[in-house]
């Protein structure tokens, strides 16, 4: 498994992505896999490299900009607060992110430029959700314990999509308020779309660090279930049988 450390930019600022692949196979869909509020650390590199173990050419994108990211110390929400309030600026950064894996991946002749997904954790799961609301031409999107509110929603007709949700019910950083509002907003846009509720699990349940009751949990089951309907779906999207 190659991983290698990508320089783009967006907007004029630079940004280093990982790009994650085998480099003895052809043909592989390209997957975006946008990290949690920690970025591209060794931790998220881990992740991007279980999910091209599964088949996919993986890109982990930078969405804080070279030197800019945070040194793992910090408390993640007044982090992350600057970037959650640039609404614009944040999409634009995941545009990017999805424009550069498919330059770089076409650039090295690996992957199946044709088939692309978008997944993202906790911030990444926003992020992804913000790809779809910008119409990116991209075939499934799944957010796996992110923020489903947004202070832009997507109109009819600007998501093309299919779209995934994988959450905690009883997750505080996004509670059943938020399921509702992404709810109604999918069906104003006319989306594609599902959600999946884990009973009685809180945020950040697939990272096996997380033990911050009543906030955030690691939850095995949850984890596990996730990851293999992230999975199934990306495959129908790609395969028209969703």
């Amino acid at each position: 498994m190659k991983s290698e450390a990508v320089k783009y930019s967006v907007g004029g600022a630079s940004r280093v992505g990982q790009l994650i692949y085998d480099e003895g196979k052809t043909g592989q869909p390209l997957l975006l896999v946008a990290p949690n509020w920690l970025s591209v650390c060794p931790q998220n590199i881990a992740i991007g490299q279980r999910h091209a173990s599964d088949g996919y050419v993986v890109f982990i994108p930078d969405m804080f900009g070279e030197g800019k990211g945070p040194k793992g110390t910090e408390q993640p929400m007044e982090f992350l607060a600057p970037f959650i309030e640039d609404v614009a600026g944040t999409r634009r950064a995941i545009v990017g992110a999805f424009d550069a894996m498919t330059a770089e991946a076409a650039k090295r002749g690996i992957g199946d430029g044709k088939r692309r997904a978008a997944i993202g954790y906790c911030y990444g799961g926003s992020n992804v959700l913000d790809l779809a609301r910008e119409g990116a031409d991209v075939a499934a999107v799944v957010s796996i314990h992110g923020v489903l509110a947004t202070p832009k929603p997507a109109k009819k007709g600007d998501v093309k999509a299919k779209v995934l949700v994988l959450h905690g019910a009883a997750d505080p950083v996004s509670p059943k308020a938020h399921r509702d509002m992404f709810e109604a907003e999918m069906d104003a846009a006319g989306a594609r779309w599902m959600l999946l509720n884990f009973g009685g699990v809180v945020h950040a349940y697939t990272d096996p660090k997380a033990d911050f009751l009543p906030a955030a949990k690691y939850d095995e089951p949850a984890t596990r279930y996730t990851n293999a309907m992230l999975d199934a779906f990306i495959t129908d999207a790609f395969n028209g049988k969703l």
